[in-house]
């Protein structure tokens, strides 16, 4: 028997991926990734540069690339227009390097989430229109911008749309319209993140040119941006992820070896991992608290000194966004609590909620009570809302059968942004509400952990170890495998913290003697038998020079 909140994941069948080369372990954990045969098992393993694909396989990218390189030879000026989180920042840098390199005159804008907010705006292209731009290129961005697009045109700007997010049924008529989520799209991976799109825009453009292999420079970049905007580590993004780990840990770029050195962590012990909970963070900070300009700093500079003054801001922004997070979402967590706990897809509003967080809550949220939550910033006759949601609700096609009511939204299936006049609010949200409860009716809503595989936990050691990080680097759609030890000795427990809030189990399987600690769990001690089961992922830890294995663990319950 099993915890009704502990889902074991099937075997894999006796006549998949059989091989001799694959311990059964790591046939497991394939096949849970989707992996079929040996072939394809292979290519996952590999993560190489056949994973690529062929970038004027991408919509458009024939047309963006003859247009850029107009721009080159009549010395245009070009405007690379990003977005204020860590992807559209990377996505930006990726471009204005890129583009410098190649000796276009380019600059560089990231709107300001409070005064401008996301995607194109009217007031912005006119500025860049009277800076002498001819030319904007986006990135992160623009694929819902029809009106705005529109607008350009009508001032004397071109603009070249690269983007990863969902289009709509229509599309902006742009010079080109470079997006693998493109219904017409024959490219072979949908999931490239803003910066992915970026760098094969980059990668077409430098496959003409004697600089072709200078390309890869950049995929520390591609790796950070893709890390950080949760883009699966599936297919291609592995190819791309791994080898800009690799750069990243060559420390080529000042301000992220400060950002590293800040954050108390080497450059060696850089992974997936370390983007997604510590320098993603760190990058987004700037962009949600005020704007993101010190990130885009931070990651071109080659000053030292200023890499740490950057490096020194973002640490201080990213306490002051920790610190907004925590209040913020205790200010909502009571009001679902009070008003909304029982209904298919949260909603709260207020006029005080700061824009930058909004999103981080209504994801802390959605972890906590499994639903769709939905924050919503209200103004003045306008209000905005960010929301995300569980596998089981698409926000994007409720969103698109909510377009009647809707000023703007677009984003992806799991998040999503919108704005709605105050008027048509309550409409909406009571749309929303039908529409959830008909999608999600007769599911077991509650937070769940899902299993790869039952080990017993005296089997663990180094060579097991080292076998699941060959399925590195982990990340969304490939996250780090979970196991399942049944019936292990408890020979000593306790709660640590200063309110007790975390749990550290010291646990015995034959001769086997294992450390656990549990984030968060403190509660679960109380009632534990003299035998557990535990659920928890492993890895390496590195302290003065010493690597010792550990235990994170996520669950434990009274063996049966």
């Amino acid at each position: 028997m099993i915890r009704s909140d502990w889902r074991i994941l099937p075997p894999v069948p006796t006549d998949v991926l059989s091989s001799d080369e694959l311990p059964p372990l790591l046939r497991q954990l394939l096949y849970n990734r989707g992996v079929r045969d040996v072939v394809q098992a292979r290519a996952f393993l590999a993560a190489d540069i056949t994973s690529g694909g062929d970038p004027f396989a991408l919509p458009d990218m024939d047309a963006a690339v003859s247009r850029i390189y107009r721009a080159l030879l009549s010395s245009e000026k070009i405007a690379v227009y990003g977005d204020f989180d860590a992807d559209g920042i990377t996505s930006t840098v990726l471009l204005v390097e890129g583009l410098s390199l190649l000796g276009a005159s380019v600059v560089p804008h990231i709107p300001h989430r409070i005064n401008e907010g996301y995607g194109l705006r009217a007031t912005s292209l006119d500025k860049l229109r009277q800076a002498g731009v001819s030319l904007v290129i986006t990135c992160d961005s623009g694929i819902t911008a029809i009106e705005e697009v529109r607008y350009a045109q009508k001032i004397g700007l071109d603009v070249i749309v690269t983007d990863h997010h969902l289009p709509l049924s229509s599309l902006p008529r742009a010079c080109a319209v470079v997006n693998p989520k493109r219904k017409d799209s024959r490219y072979p991976f949908p999931d490239l993140a803003g910066v992915g799109v970026a760098y094969k825009l980059l990668e077409a453009l430098f496959w003409g040119t004697r600089r072709r292999n200078e390309v890869d420079k950049f995929l520390d970049l591609v790796a950070l941006g893709t890390i950080a905007d949760m883009s699966p580590l599936l297919g291609e993004n592995r190819y791309l992820v791994k080898r800009g780990l690799d750069l990243l840990r060559l420390g080529q770029r000042p301000g992220l070896c400060e950002l590293v050195r800040r954050a108390g962590l080497g450059l060696e012990s850089i992974t997936a991992e370390t983007v997604s909970w510590v320098l993603g963070p760190r990058l987004n900070s700037a962009g949600r608290l005020d704007e993101a300009i010190p990130s885009y700093d931070l990651l071109v500079t080659k000053d030292v000194a200023e890499a740490g003054r950057l490096a020194e801001e973002l640490e201080r922004r990213n306490v002051e966004r920790q610190q907004l997070t925590k209040s913020v979402l205790s200010s909502v967590r009571a009001i679902i609590q009070e008003t909304e706990v029982t209904s298919p897809v949260l909603f709260a509003g207020g006029e005080e909620y700061p824009p930058g967080v909004v999103g981080l809550v209504a994801g802390k949220l959605v972890e906590e009570f499994y639903r769709p939550v939905c924050i919503i910033k209200k103004g003045d006759g306008m209000c905005r809302g960010s929301a995300r949601s569980i596998p089981e609700f698409d926000l994007m096609t409720a969103l698109e059968q909510c377009a009647d009511l809707l000023i703007e939204f677009g984003g992806h299936s799991r998040a999503a942004g919108f704005t709605v006049s105050s008027q048509k609010l309550p409409e909406f949200e009571s749309r929303m509400r039908d529409l959830a409860s008909r999608q999600l009716r007769g599911l077991n809503l509650r937070p769940h952990i899902t299993i790869d595989a039952e080990v017993p936990l005296s089997s663990l050691n180094r060579s097991v170890y080292d076998t699941i990080q060959q399925l590195a680097p982990f990340g969304v759609g490939n996250p780090v495998p979970v196991l399942l030890s049944r019936r292990v000795r408890l020979v000593e427990s306790r709660r640590m913290g200063g309110d007790g809030e975390h749990l550290h189990l010291k646990l015995r399987d034959k001769s086997a003697v294992w450390q656990a600690v549990g984030f968060g769990l403190g509660r679960l001690e109380s009632g534990l038998g003299p035998y557990v089961d535990v659920v928890y992922d492993f890895d390496l830890d590195r302290w003065r020079g010493e690597e010792r294995l550990r235990l994170n663990l996520l669950g434990v319950a009274p063996s049966q």
